[in-house]
């Protein structure tokens, strides 16, 4: 066993609507873990007690939560709080990431190019926001991920029953323009000056529906890696991705998604602070692309982990 990163915990599984999907991550993570010597041990945050977690005596912790409690902050604020040396962005840039409404008022204010959107959270509100917004337009819940709860509105017909839809999950409803186009991600590893971006990938799912299903499921979503596109194109998206990246505060690793509509124009959707490490996702996919093994991704992100609040030295 490797000696380097001592007994390394992998947190998987949890309570957010997204656990089966980090129970695939985690069990992806902690098997090319321990085929590369490190002493890695996954725990199941949805089944074990914090306490156990304390007694558990992690060296240091690989994130592969989803979701809710383990993609927001939570648990990177209890890791911090433990003194726990841990994979991925801090309490702030997790918590930033995860609300799909303060990413976009961050990215604004950064001048970056996402597309325009009403938050509503009373079905009486519904009808002026989707005049403000236009048809057609996407209705998200702003704190989940995986497409869940997503919904494409055509016109005010179908707006009721998908906010209905989004509710369940939030308490406010995110309603986004629809950009036509070309659906890509471009996955981000490292943090401040060191942080790159890896190759763009074009998702290419049937009847352009990427849902849960065509994500983690089936086979009939196809991807190109890197991206076929425009070399111009390919430099926006990287330049776009490490800046939205950036101006989250997010360090470790993560993916920007994006819409390429038909003037080329990339939009930005969302940013991810805990991929999925599944067979089927992204980041792994472009970590290949850039000659990086599964494994070697896996190192690469356990080796970045740390705490990022600093308790104050002693007088």
């Amino acid at each position: 066993m490797s000696k380097a990163y001592g007994r390394v915990g992998v947190l998987y599984g949890g309570s957010s609507a997204e656990r089966e999907v980090s129970l695939m991550s985690g069990e992806g993570v902690h098997s090319a873990l321990r085929s590369a010597g490190v002493d890695a041990h996954l725990f199941d945050t949805g089944t074990h007690s914090l306490q156990a977690l304390i007694e558990a005596g992690f060296d240091r912790v690989f994130i592969a939560l989803h979701g809710r409690y383990g993609e927001d902050g939570t648990v990177q604020g209890l890791l911090e709080l433990m003194g726990v040396p841990y994979t991925g962005s801090g309490v702030l840039a997790s918590s930033l990431a995860m609300d799909k409404i303060m990413t976009k008022q961050i990215w604004i204010k950064a001048g970056l190019p996402t597309p325009g959107y009403a938050v509503v959270c009373h079905e009486d509100e519904l009808e002026a926001a989707g005049r403000e917004v236009g048809y057609p337009l996407m209705v998200k819940p702003p704190h989940e991920g995986s497409t869940l709860g997503i919904t494409k509105v055509n016109d005010e017909s179908e707006l009721l029953a998908a906010y209905r839809l989004a509710a369940r999950f939030d308490d406010e409803v995110l309603l986004e323009a629809f950009v036509q186009g070309r659906e890509l991600t471009v996955p981000v590893l490292g943090k401040g000056r060191e942080v790159r971006a890896l190759p763009a990938i074009e998702i290419i799912a049937p009847g352009g529906n990427y849902d849960y299903e065509h994500k983690y499921v089936s086979n009939d979503t196809r991807y190109e890696c890197p991206a076929p596109v425009e070399k111009k194109t390919t430099v926006e998206l990287i330049r776009l991705a490490e800046q939205a990246y950036t101006a989250l505060g997010c360090e470790g690793w993560g993916r920007a998604d994006f819409m390429l509509d038909a003037q080329g124009q990339p939009w930005l959707l969302e940013m991810n602070t805990s991929p999925g490490m599944t067979s089927h996702s992204l980041v792994p996919m472009g970590a290949k692309a850039a000659g990086m093994s599964y494994a070697d991704l896996c190192l690469a992100i356990l080796d970045t982990a740390s705490c990022k609040v600093r308790a104050p030295e002693k007088a």
